[in-house]
């Protein structure tokens, strides 16, 4: 197929292609946020259908049955955070919607790539998307200029319920309380969150086979990273720039000739290296002061208050927290604070063995399948990011990386020809 026409063959394709090219559009009616999770559980509900009726489809494998179990378990923590807090069915009810929005997706993704879904597919729709904010830069800069109102609306779709309201708004730009200059986060919910996706299309645009759709990909990936002005997105684009790079020469002797004597330089001069990556570590956490303060505030909060209240199965719920964090909702910022205040040290666990067992099974595969080392790509920016991020709250962003994720996962994704596949439809 010629790389310049790839288009979806089947409706799951369709489905997936158009909910990730009208991002923008879904962005401006305030339905971002809903409709990843609804695309989540119609796929989930296709695929068991054909895995009843025999349906030709790609077999689970081990990893996806520990990424399920893992998300129910901790659903079985946030059921019983509710009970031993006392916080009521009411609460109970809503909680378990907000899962079924949130972690349920970081399992129902990776297990619906067992559909026929090729993975090009979402490259070349990301591609789009890259394409598109560049093109749109131009506004969004210029609403600045002009003083526009940075938040133009909230979406009346907001009364579904969500996080927040900066989940349904549409924001032109922002001002940086800190430093008092512009940042973008365009249709995400807050600019290190389109650092994140920046980063993740990255990675797709790498994967494109056409070079127009690839430098759009590459050149609208660096712009999100840039305009989101985001530390942590920099770090995250640095170190896929260098994994994608070193994989590419990882069975070339050459590279062991350059790193012998690079490894043999270092020893001498070690310790000034380490300093200077002190002193670079101490300057990134400057650049914004205020907010590493708070950062590290929630966490010390929410880290005394799992210790001290409910080790096991957390608090059940966020909570708001004191005036010295701005208010923000203790154990946010950070992924895995946040699961030990709210789902406790079970729900942690939930967590980290799927993403554990996920390492392993991609390092095995590296080398012998090319998807596995897309795979460990997204998995690597998913772990960077649990220290900066929710990851269940942004799930619905980056929901097309779990969908490749899955697709590097399937033990069987060179047994079933996508022809025969697409032909039985």
């Amino acid at each position: 197929m010629d790389p310049q026409t790839i288009t979806p063959q089947n409706a799951d394709e369709r489905i997936i292609y158009k909910a990730i090219v009208y991002s923008y559009l879904f962005w401006i009616v305030g339905a971002l946020y809903i409709i990843a999770p609804v695309i989540a559980w119609i796929l989930f509900c296709r695929l068991l259908v054909k895995k009843i009726s025999y349906q030709p489809a790609h077999t689970l494998s081990l990893t996806h049955y520990v990424w399920l179990f893992g998300m129910w378990v901790m659903l079985l923590a946030l059921i019983v955070g509710h009970l031993e807090q006392g916080l009521g069915i009411a609460k109970l009810i809503k909680s378990s919607i907000g899962w079924a929005k949130g972690w349920a997706l970081l399992a129902i993704f990776p297990v619906v790539a067992c559909l026929d879904i090729r993975p090009q597919i979402i490259y070349r729709a990301c591609c789009q998307v890259c394409k598109h904010t560049v093109l749109l830069l131009p506004i969004f800069v210029l609403a600045w200029m002009i003083r526009l109102p940075s938040t133009l609306y909230v979406s009346p779709l907001s009364i579904i319920g969500g996080p927040g309201p900066e989940f349904f708004s549409l924001s032109l730009y922002e001002i940086d309380p800190g430093s008092g200059i512009p940042r973008w986060r365009l249709f995400t919910p807050w600019a290190p969150a389109l650092g994140m996706l920046g980063n993740l299309y990255f990675i797709f645009a790498l994967q494109e086979s056409s070079s127009k759709w690839k430098r759009w990909g590459v050149i609208g990936s660096l712009l999100m990273v840039l305009m989101s002005q985001s530390r942590l997105a920099l770090i995250c684009y640095l170190a896929l720039f260098g994994y994608f790079s070193m994989l590419k020469f990882v069975r070339s002797p050459i590279l062991y000739f350059v790193l012998c004597p690079v490894i043999l330089a270092t020893g001498f001069v070690g310790e000034s290296i380490l300093n200077k990556i002190s002193m670079s570590i101490a300057a990134v956490k400057s650049a914004r002061a205020d907010s590493t303060r708070v950062r590290q505030a929630l966490a010390d909060i929410a880290v005394e208050r799992w210790w001290n209240e409910a080790i096991l199965f957390g608090h059940g719920i966020v909570e708001r927290g004191p005036h010295m964090v701005e208010y923000m909702p203790i154990g946010s910022h950070h992924t895995w604070y946040g699961l030990l205040f709210v789902k406790g040290l079970v729900g942690a666990i939930a967590l980290a063995l799927p993403m554990l067992v996920t390492f392993v099974v991609l390092v095995i595969n590296i080398f012998s399948r090319p998807l596995a080392k897309v795979g460990m790509a997204i998995l690597m920016l998913l772990m960077l990011y649990t220290f900066g991020e929710n990851l269940e709250i942004l799930a619905y962003l980056f929901w097309p990386g779990l969908i490749v994720l899955g697709k590097a996962l399937i033990a069987d994704s060179d047994t079933i020809p996508t022809e025969e596949l697409v032909s039985t439809r």
